[in-house]
């Protein structure tokens, strides 16, 4: 477990003991204001995890209501738990059993949810003064995979140009450390996701058609227990090309699996 504070703001993160490849250095919760204290992302449901947030809570005067940015399990594991000592906290979300739904623009305390989907589709951000708590749609470091939901990579950039057109000054991200340039960052997410796609435009020009060859030459600086991440952001992108007339015949299109 690991404290994170940011200096000039109201608010902290606890990093979740749950570290791997898909959660880099583990799980961040963040708690934003006092009296009382609004918890983005309970996580994983490890005991010295869960201790830590109450403990920060009850420093901060209890629990106004927990906010999801979206519904992968190591962000939410521990919601049951939390909910358990704070029974009468709501629990918002986009979707699935909350107690409030929230959509773009929607307040819930000193919360803001921004629409971010890409990552998952009911993904949200929330925006605290000049903070923006970015779950898994901005990481602390290294990318994000993209879920082939319909629309998915198109929405997943527009979310980031309206986040970059935010006076942000900090982005508290789901993995990874805060980023405290987060126009540099974002400029670094877009371009990353467009350079994807020149490579793959490239490859599919080459004759490359097979899900291997494609992840090979367009994917190819990818770890291998990533491998299958990548798989799925590539059906997202094939799903984005297609949209716009440009796949051509033949192409096959990945098994989404992250196993």
């Amino acid at each position: 477990m690991t404290r994170l504070d940011v200096p000039g703001h109201d608010l902290v993160g606890i990093r979740a003991a749950n570290p791997g490849p898909f959660t880099l250095s583990g799980t961040n919760s963040w708690i934003v204001g006092r009296d009382p204290a609004w918890l983005v992302d309970p996580g994983p449901n490890l005991g010295e995890h869960v201790d830590a947030l109450i403990t920060e809570l009850e420093h901060r005067g209890g629990l106004g209501g927990i906010a999801l940015t979206h519904h992968h399990p190591d962000h939410t594991e521990a919601v049951p738990a939390i909910r358990a000592r704070y029974p009468d906290a709501p629990l918002a979300g986009a979707h699935g059993d909350v107690d409030i739904q929230l959509s773009d623009g929607s307040m819930f305390g000193p919360l803001e949810a921004v629409a971010t989907p890409g990552h998952a589709p009911d993904h949200l951000a929330y925006v605290t003064g000049t903070a923006a708590l970015t779950g898994d749609a901005v990481l602390g470091e290294g990318s994000v995979f993209i879920s082939p939901d319909p629309g998915a990579l198109t929405a997943y950039l527009v979310a980031l140009e309206r986040l970059r057109e935010r006076p942000l000054t900090v982005l508290l991200p789901g993995h990874g450390p805060p980023v405290a340039d987060p126009k540099a960052k974002l400029d670094e997410y877009i371009s990353h996701r467009l350079d994807r796609e020149r490579r793959l435009l490239a490859a599919l020009d080459g004759g490359h058609r097979s899900v291997e060859d494609l992840l090979d030459n367009v994917w190819d600086d990818v770890p291998a227990g990533l491998r299958p991440a990548a798989a799925v952001t590539l059906a997202a992108h094939l799903d984005k090309l297609s949209d716009e007339g440009r796949v051509p015949d033949g192409v096959e299109r990945p098994t989404l699996e992250l196993g």
